[in-house]
Protein backbone atom coordinates (compact mmCIF):
# COMPACT_ATOMS: atom_id res chain seq x y z
CA UNK A 1 0.00 0.00 0.00
CA UNK A 2 2.08 3.01 1.16
CA UNK A 3 3.97 4.10 4.07
CA UNK A 4 4.74 7.53 5.26
CA UNK A 5 7.10 8.98 7.96
CA UNK A 6 5.56 9.85 11.22
CA UNK A 7 5.78 13.28 12.40
CA UNK A 8 6.67 15.17 15.61
CA UNK A 9 3.32 14.64 16.80
CA UNK A 10 1.67 11.61 17.61
CA UNK A 11 -1.65 10.37 15.20
CA UNK A 12 -3.59 12.66 18.20
CA UNK A 13 -1.94 15.85 17.89
CA UNK A 14 -0.13 14.83 21.48
CA UNK A 15 2.14 12.03 21.87
CA UNK A 16 0.81 9.56 23.77
CA UNK A 17 2.49 9.11 27.33
CA UNK A 18 5.06 6.39 28.48
CA UNK A 19 3.12 5.18 31.36
CA UNK A 20 0.39 4.09 28.94
CA UNK A 21 2.22 1.00 28.11
CA UNK A 22 4.38 0.71 31.22
CA UNK A 23 7.57 2.73 30.96
CA UNK A 24 9.38 2.82 34.69
CA UNK A 25 8.96 6.36 36.05
CA UNK A 26 10.56 7.65 38.86
CA UNK A 27 8.19 7.83 42.33
CA UNK A 28 6.62 10.94 41.86
CA UNK A 29 4.09 11.03 45.15
CA UNK A 30 0.63 9.56 46.00
CA UNK A 31 -1.21 12.37 44.35
CA UNK A 32 0.47 12.50 41.54
CA UNK A 33 0.23 8.76 41.04
CA UNK A 34 -3.41 9.34 41.67
CA UNK A 35 -3.86 11.20 38.79
CA UNK A 36 -1.81 9.32 36.71
CA UNK A 37 -3.91 6.29 36.96
CA UNK A 38 -7.15 8.21 36.38
CA UNK A 39 -5.56 9.34 33.37
CA UNK A 40 -4.59 5.83 32.24
CA UNK A 41 -8.82 4.99 32.75
CA UNK A 42 -10.06 7.79 31.05
CA UNK A 43 -7.25 6.96 27.82
CA UNK A 44 -9.15 3.07 28.06
CA UNK A 45 -12.63 4.26 28.63
CA UNK A 46 -11.75 6.80 25.54
CA UNK A 47 -10.64 4.00 23.46
CA UNK A 48 -13.62 1.92 24.33
CA UNK A 49 -16.19 4.45 23.17
CA UNK A 50 -15.04 4.39 19.84
CA UNK A 51 -16.37 1.78 17.57
CA UNK A 52 -12.99 1.18 15.03
CA UNK A 53 -10.80 -2.16 16.73
CA UNK A 54 -7.89 -0.61 18.13
CA UNK A 55 -4.70 -2.03 19.28
CA UNK A 56 -1.90 -0.26 21.46
CA UNK A 57 1.59 -2.55 21.05
CA UNK A 58 5.33 -2.76 22.56
CA UNK A 59 7.84 -4.58 21.67
CA UNK A 60 6.57 -4.73 17.85
CA UNK A 61 3.19 -7.12 18.54
CA UNK A 62 2.76 -6.81 21.80
CA UNK A 63 -0.51 -6.04 22.80
CA UNK A 64 -0.77 -3.80 26.39
CA UNK A 65 -4.42 -2.58 25.55
CA UNK A 66 -6.72 -3.98 22.93
CA UNK A 67 -10.48 -1.77 23.26
CA UNK A 68 -13.69 -3.35 23.28
CA UNK A 69 -14.06 -2.90 19.82
CA UNK A 70 -11.36 -5.13 18.60
CA UNK A 71 -11.97 -7.38 20.92
CA UNK A 72 -15.65 -8.03 18.95
CA UNK A 73 -13.68 -8.13 15.89
CA UNK A 74 -10.77 -10.50 16.44
CA UNK A 75 -13.15 -13.00 16.04
CA UNK A 76 -12.84 -16.58 14.61
CA UNK A 77 -13.27 -14.80 11.06
CA UNK A 78 -10.73 -12.11 11.06
CA UNK A 79 -7.65 -12.39 9.46
CA UNK A 80 -5.48 -11.28 12.87
CA UNK A 81 -5.52 -12.91 16.01
CA UNK A 82 -4.14 -12.71 19.17
CA UNK A 83 -2.13 -15.38 20.65
CA UNK A 84 -1.53 -14.89 24.31
CA UNK A 85 -1.25 -10.73 24.06
CA UNK A 86 1.01 -10.94 20.89
CA UNK A 87 -0.74 -10.12 17.36
CA UNK A 88 -0.09 -12.53 14.61
CA UNK A 89 -1.61 -12.64 10.98
CA UNK A 90 -3.61 -16.35 10.51
CA UNK A 91 -3.04 -16.34 6.68
CA UNK A 92 0.77 -17.37 6.54
CA UNK A 93 0.38 -15.23 2.90
CA UNK A 94 -0.05 -12.11 5.72
CA UNK A 95 2.24 -13.09 8.20
CA UNK A 96 5.32 -10.99 6.28
CA UNK A 97 3.62 -7.74 5.11
CA UNK A 98 1.79 -7.42 8.94
CA UNK A 99 5.72 -7.92 10.61
CA UNK A 100 7.41 -5.71 8.37
CA UNK A 101 4.94 -3.06 9.44
CA UNK A 102 4.95 -3.39 12.67
CA UNK A 103 8.61 -3.67 12.55
CA UNK A 104 8.34 -0.43 10.35
CA UNK A 105 6.26 1.41 12.61
CA UNK A 106 8.23 0.64 15.78
CA UNK A 107 12.02 1.43 14.51
CA UNK A 108 11.98 3.73 11.62
CA UNK A 109 8.23 5.51 12.49
CA UNK A 110 6.52 4.70 9.28
CA UNK A 111 2.85 4.48 9.46
CA UNK A 112 1.42 1.63 6.56
CA UNK A 113 -1.84 0.91 5.63
CA UNK A 114 -2.46 -2.48 4.58
CA UNK A 115 -4.95 -5.38 3.14
CA UNK A 116 -5.13 -8.59 4.68
CA UNK A 117 -7.66 -11.69 4.52
CA UNK A 118 -9.46 -12.80 1.69
CA UNK A 119 -12.51 -13.16 0.21
CA UNK A 120 -15.58 -11.49 2.24
CA UNK A 121 -13.32 -11.52 5.66
CA UNK A 122 -10.90 -8.98 3.78
CA UNK A 123 -10.13 -5.98 5.47
CA UNK A 124 -7.48 -2.55 6.08
CA UNK A 125 -5.95 -1.98 9.01
CA UNK A 126 -3.65 0.95 9.78
CA UNK A 127 -0.37 0.70 11.65
CA UNK A 128 0.33 3.54 13.19
CA UNK A 129 3.57 4.17 15.18
CA UNK A 130 3.45 6.59 18.39
CA UNK A 131 5.89 8.78 20.65
CA UNK A 132 6.05 8.78 24.31
CA UNK A 133 6.70 12.54 25.44
CA UNK A 134 10.06 13.34 26.03
CA UNK A 135 11.97 12.51 29.55
CA UNK A 136 8.74 9.64 30.18
CA UNK A 137 10.94 6.93 28.85
CA UNK A 138 12.50 5.84 24.65
CA UNK A 139 9.74 3.00 24.62
CA UNK A 140 7.88 3.14 21.73
CA UNK A 141 4.35 1.93 21.28
CA UNK A 142 2.00 1.19 17.93
CA UNK A 143 -1.27 2.12 17.18
CA UNK A 144 -3.32 -0.91 14.89
CA UNK A 145 -6.39 0.84 13.67
CA UNK A 146 -8.80 -1.88 12.53
CA UNK A 147 -11.19 -1.52 9.24
CA UNK A 148 -15.04 -1.56 9.23
CA UNK A 149 -16.56 -4.22 7.70
CA UNK A 150 -20.07 -2.45 7.19
CA UNK A 151 -20.37 0.53 5.60
CA UNK A 152 -22.95 1.87 8.85
CA UNK A 153 -22.77 0.36 12.01
CA UNK A 154 -26.19 -0.83 13.43
CA UNK A 155 -25.55 1.02 16.68
CA UNK A 156 -25.68 4.05 14.45
CA UNK A 157 -28.60 3.63 12.46
CA UNK A 158 -30.80 2.63 15.16
CA UNK A 159 -29.43 5.86 16.85
CA UNK A 160 -30.58 7.92 13.97
CA UNK A 161 -33.71 5.87 13.47
CA UNK A 162 -35.11 7.01 17.56
CA UNK A 163 -33.24 10.37 16.15
CA UNK A 164 -35.80 11.02 13.74
CA UNK A 165 -38.83 8.82 15.54
CA UNK A 166 -38.64 6.23 13.15
CA UNK A 167 -41.12 3.03 13.83
CA UNK A 168 -39.49 -0.35 14.03
CA UNK A 169 -40.53 -1.14 10.68
CA UNK A 170 -39.27 1.62 9.33
CA UNK A 171 -35.95 1.09 10.96
CA UNK A 172 -35.70 -2.17 9.82
CA UNK A 173 -36.11 -0.99 6.40
CA UNK A 174 -33.20 1.24 6.78
CA UNK A 175 -30.34 -0.89 8.08
CA UNK A 176 -31.35 -2.95 5.13
CA UNK A 177 -31.15 0.46 3.15
CA UNK A 178 -27.92 0.62 4.83
CA UNK A 179 -26.72 -2.42 4.11
CA UNK A 180 -26.64 -2.01 0.23
CA UNK A 181 -29.72 -3.62 -0.40
CA UNK A 182 -32.53 -2.16 -2.91
CA UNK A 183 -36.04 -1.67 -1.89
CA UNK A 184 -36.74 -5.09 -3.78
CA UNK A 185 -34.43 -7.12 -1.79
CA UNK A 186 -35.41 -5.59 1.32
CA UNK A 187 -38.76 -6.19 0.75
CA UNK A 188 -37.85 -10.19 0.38
CA UNK A 189 -35.94 -10.21 3.30
CA UNK A 190 -38.24 -8.83 5.65
CA UNK A 191 -40.88 -10.56 4.20
CA UNK A 192 -43.27 -8.28 2.98
CA UNK A 193 -44.72 -6.27 0.33
CA UNK A 194 -42.55 -3.98 -2.09
CA UNK A 195 -44.86 -1.31 -1.85
CA UNK A 196 -45.18 -1.69 1.75
CA UNK A 197 -41.20 -0.84 1.67
CA UNK A 198 -41.56 2.09 -0.61
CA UNK A 199 -44.04 3.56 1.39
CA UNK A 200 -41.91 3.21 4.37
CA UNK A 201 -39.07 4.19 2.20
CA UNK A 202 -41.12 7.35 1.56
CA UNK A 203 -42.17 8.04 5.56
CA UNK A 204 -38.47 7.69 6.25
CA UNK A 205 -37.29 10.57 3.63
CA UNK A 206 -40.12 12.75 5.11
CA UNK A 207 -39.29 12.61 8.68
CA UNK A 208 -35.30 13.16 7.95
CA UNK A 209 -35.78 15.20 5.03
CA UNK A 210 -33.33 12.92 2.18
CA UNK A 211 -33.78 13.23 -1.12
CA UNK A 212 -32.92 10.26 -1.90
CA UNK A 213 -32.39 6.83 -0.92
CA UNK A 214 -28.46 7.55 -1.77
CA UNK A 215 -28.75 10.77 -0.16
CA UNK A 216 -30.34 8.74 3.21
CA UNK A 217 -27.32 6.00 3.42
CA UNK A 218 -24.84 8.94 3.15
CA UNK A 219 -26.47 10.59 5.97
CA UNK A 220 -26.33 7.76 7.96
CA UNK A 221 -22.88 6.34 6.86
CA UNK A 222 -21.11 9.86 8.09
CA UNK A 223 -22.62 9.21 11.64
CA UNK A 224 -19.94 9.07 14.48
CA UNK A 225 -19.98 5.67 15.76
CA UNK A 226 -21.66 4.25 18.45
CA UNK A 227 -20.67 1.55 20.91
CA UNK A 228 -23.61 -0.28 22.92
CA UNK A 229 -24.31 0.38 26.37
CA UNK A 230 -24.81 -2.71 27.18
CA UNK A 231 -21.68 -3.60 27.93
CA UNK A 232 -21.09 -1.44 30.67
CA UNK A 233 -24.39 -2.44 32.32
CA UNK A 234 -26.45 0.22 31.27
CA UNK A 235 -28.58 -1.55 29.42
CA UNK A 236 -30.98 -1.75 32.23
CA UNK A 237 -31.54 2.18 32.55
CA UNK A 238 -33.88 1.67 30.17
CA UNK A 239 -36.23 0.32 32.70
CA UNK A 240 -35.56 2.78 35.66
CA UNK A 241 -38.08 5.69 36.29
CA UNK A 242 -37.61 8.29 33.77
CA UNK A 243 -35.42 6.52 31.36
CA UNK A 244 -35.94 6.81 27.57
CA UNK A 245 -38.58 5.03 26.54
CA UNK A 246 -37.79 5.14 22.85
CA UNK A 247 -34.98 2.18 22.59
CA UNK A 248 -35.65 -0.08 20.11
CA UNK A 249 -35.97 -3.87 21.05
CA UNK A 250 -32.78 -5.35 21.08
CA UNK A 251 -30.56 -2.07 19.88
CA UNK A 252 -28.36 -1.92 22.52
CA UNK A 253 -28.51 1.63 22.70
CA UNK A 254 -29.81 2.10 26.31
CA UNK A 255 -30.70 5.31 27.93
CA UNK A 256 -30.21 8.03 25.40
CA UNK A 257 -31.29 11.56 24.75
CA UNK A 258 -33.61 11.37 22.06
CA UNK A 259 -33.64 15.15 21.27
CA UNK A 260 -32.53 15.31 18.06
CA UNK A 261 -29.25 17.40 17.25
CA UNK A 262 -29.42 16.37 13.14
CA UNK A 263 -31.38 19.00 11.20
CA UNK A 264 -34.70 18.70 10.66
CA UNK A 265 -36.61 18.78 7.09
CA UNK A 266 -38.44 21.81 6.39
CA UNK A 267 -41.93 21.18 5.21
CA UNK A 268 -43.96 23.17 2.43
CA UNK A 269 -46.80 25.20 3.68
Amino acid sequence: MFEMPISNAGPFGTPIPSSAFGATQMYRGPERRSAALRSRHLWAATLDEIDYGMLLLTDETHAVHVNHAAKLELDGDHPLHLVGRELHARRPKDAQPLQDALHNAACRGLRKLLTVGEGRHRVSISVVPLRPISGEGNGHATLVWLGKRDVCEPLSVQGYARCYGLTAAETRVLIELCSGARPGEAAATLGVKISTVRTQIGNIRLKTGAESIRALVRQVAVLPPMVGALRHGAGAAEDRPGSSAGALPGDGLGAMDDSCPLPRPRLNG
